[in-house]
């Protein structure tokens, strides 16, 4: 008899995670690996912020809380919808968790039986569909293609729709193609869910800040508010505020589900940490100022990165509009051989090849679930993204 749960066969380890650990692995032996596979800012941390949770410690603010968090960031994430989306939420609407990932993790936990649907736009956060299948969910894949933006279109999303479905989840600003959905896109796909009542969806918002070119940010609940009962939005402090070891996110959504993610959280993690809660606190009612400064920051990087991929023959990716992430089309270097000899067939064969040879670490479009891509995450210094992109570069022109 086995020790372990069958349950596990049904999940695989994050990509983007192997990755970072097989590049400190090399970095450990002394190989000058360059990493563009994590997903977080390098940005510290705000002053104001880590002062908050200085404070929150000397104050003793080191015990248990209520689990679904305490007042006042509950009133300050209320607030926020009400501010930057125009959203009312009671209180008894909104969770904190321990990052957006266990707010995922507790809602589908929380409303998936065995054979339930999930629709899935791919590309995907790598995390979605292992979630859906350690839950006995159905994960259905809709294919949003280059064509299109990477967007899934009101006509995909009809034909993909059953009686069994039962979440639809929306990422925008989305990871891994840094695409956003338009106030009309957004209007176009809420025409089709009304017709769906029985379908829930999960709206991740977790790169909310993160918008460039002047584009606007539009939650599906600001766009169609009488979809209210059906929607849980996901957002968090990890990204905006580079504070990903904080371990902060929130969810808001109907009271009943709420309830149940909180039950459900009360006996895994309980409460997230105090300290970072009242970080959280100053984050999202604090001065936003330093925003304006890294977005800044990014489109630079973005820009450098986009023109740099776009002048290495075979590579090409649009310019997206938010995030922190490029998509890049390799469909032209699939078929070539390596000057080992090996001929590459797959983006994960790609990208084994960069990183053992250019030293540079990506995660493949595989792990996204659209192929043959890979993801760039441009959240370093320019002088990093610069040498990277020479170190991908030579090694492209290396094949034959």
């Amino acid at each position: 008899m086995s020790l372990l749960a069958n349950r596990l066969a049904l999940i695989h380890p994050s990509p983007t995670l192997a990755m970072m650990t097989k590049a400190a692995e090399l970095k450990a032996k002394g190989i000058d690996v360059i990493s563009l596979s994590a997903g977080e800012p390098d940005f510290d941390t705000p002053t104001t912020i880590q002062n908050a949770a200085i404070d929150a410690m000397h104050k003793g603010m080191t015990k248990y809380t209520p689990v679904d968090g305490i007042l006042a960031l509950k009133k300050a994430i209320q607030n926020k919808f009400k501010k930057d989306n125009h959203i009312s939420f009671e209180l008894n609407e909104i969770m904190a968790s321990t990052g957006g990932k266990q707010v995922i993790f507790n809602a589908l936990m929380a409303s998936i039986n065995p054979g339930d649907e999930v629709i899935i736009p791919a590309p995907y956060w790598v995390s979605y569909p292992d979630i859906v299948n350690l839950f006995g969910g159905i994960p259905k894949f809709i294919p949003c293609l280059e064509k299109n933006n990477f967007k899934m279109t009101p006509e995909q999303l009809e034909s993909t729709i059953t009686k069994n479905t039962k979440w639809l989840i929306l990422n925008s600003p989305s990871n891994p193609t840094g695409e956003v959905y338009t106030r009309e896109e957004l209007e176009a796909l809420g025409a089709v869910l009304k017709k769906h009542p029985h379908v829930y969806i999960m709206c991740d918002d977790i790169y909310e800040y993160l918008v460039y070119d002047g584009v606007p940010f539009y939650t599906l609940l600001t766009i169609c508010p009488e979809l209210k009962n059906q929607v849980l939005i996901v957002n968090g402090v990890s990204k905006a505020y580079s504070m990903t070891g904080w371990r902060l996110g929130y969810g808001a959504g109907p009271q009943a589900l709420i309830k149940a993610m909180v039950m459900l959280q009360s006996q895994s993690t309980s409460n997230p940490s105090s300290i970072t809660q009242a970080a959280a606190v100053e984050a999202i009612s604090g001065p936003q100022d330093f925003l304006e400064e890294w977005r800044t920051s990014f489109v630079k990087r973005r820009d450098l990165v986009w023109f740099a991929i776009n002048n290495i023959p075979g590579l090409s990716c649009r310019k997206p509009n938010g995030a922190f992430y490029l998509y890049i089309n390799c469909e032209k270097l699939i078929g070539k051989t390596t000057p080992k000899g090996n001929v590459l067939t797959t983006d994960n064969q790609l990208i084994t090849y960069l990183l053992e040879e250019g030293n540079v670490a990506l995660v493949s479009g595989d792990a996204f679930g659209l192929s043959p891509y890979f993801r760039i995450s441009y959240a370093t210094s320019e002088s990093v993204l610069e040498e990277a992109c020479r170190r991908i570069k030579k090694a492209v022109e290396d094949l034959h």
